[in-house]
């Protein structure tokens, strides 16, 4: 079987490690358009422009499933996806709201989710977040930490100002959704600097539950990845080694 992965850029990394992990597929084949992130700052009609052009390149290489592994693709795009192709495709915003049920008991814990701009303004984590019951729910786009991270910046200075930013008048959440998936490579710092044992909620390992659960797939020795990038994929080829152990 053979597994298909898309971002904007480099953050799907952290879905690819749960998808590698899982050893549910014989190949993962990942592409980033590194070229044109972020998409969080573009409108709808570009960003589902883009994504149907990754879908050309994902049926060329005949996959059997499809990934989106950006939550602001996942918003604006899912369903142009779907309807242009003949295999499964899935949003990484519905395996994010199923972990959010699975971590947070109690409907009345104070949720911030944090995403890019496009994310925030599409409403869907909200909307399914109080489709679910939760109350207490605040969303904020942090945009500057997707640059941060396609830079490789996590100097404890330079991230701390940015958390100040964005985060000085929030009051300490219970739990941090990652609603961009760029946004798990700043876990250990979100952690730290919240520091009230708040729960970091991102949709790689729900991913991977939603699929064993809903198809029968055989565990291989070991899964082989395959990187592409519409600019650059060596970059995305040493922060994969860098951050995965590839």
């Amino acid at each position: 079987m053979k597994i298909g992965v898309f971002d904007s850029g480099i953050g799907g990394l952290s879905v690819l490690k749960s998808l590698y992990n899982s050893k549910l597929f014989e190949k993962i084949i990942y592409y980033g358009d590194t070229a044109r992130v972020p998409y969080g700052t573009k409108d709808k009609d570009t960003i589902i422009k883009f994504c149907l052009e990754a879908l050309e390149f994902f049926k060329q290489h005949k996959v059997d499933f499809l990934v989106i592994a950006c939550n602001t693709a996942s918003a604006y795009a899912l369903d142009a996806l779907r309807q242009n192709c003949s295999f499964p495709v899935f949003g990484v915003i519905e395996a994010g709201i199923n972990e959010t049920k699975k971590q947070i008991k109690d409907k009345n814990k104070k949720i911030l989710v944090i995403a890019t701009k496009a994310t925030i303004d599409s409403k869907e984590y909200q909307k399914r977040l109080t489709l679910e019951g939760f109350t207490q729910i605040q969303a904020l786009a942090t945009g500057l930490f997707v640059p941060l991270v396609e830079e490789g910046i996590f100097e404890r200075e330079v991230l701390n100002s940015v958390f100040n930013y964005y985060f000085k008048d929030i009051q300490n959440p219970d739990a941090l959704i990652l609603a961009c998936t760029h946004f798990p490579f700043l876990s250990n710092p979100l952690e730290n600097y919240f520091e009230n044992n708040i729960k970091l909620i991102h949709s790689g390992d729900s991913m991977v539950e939603f699929l064993k659960n809903h198809y029968t797939l055989k565990i291989y020795k070991e899964s082989k990845v395959e990187f592409y990038a519409s600019s650059n994929v060596d970059y995305l080829k040493f922060i994969a080694k860098k951050w995965l152990n590839f």
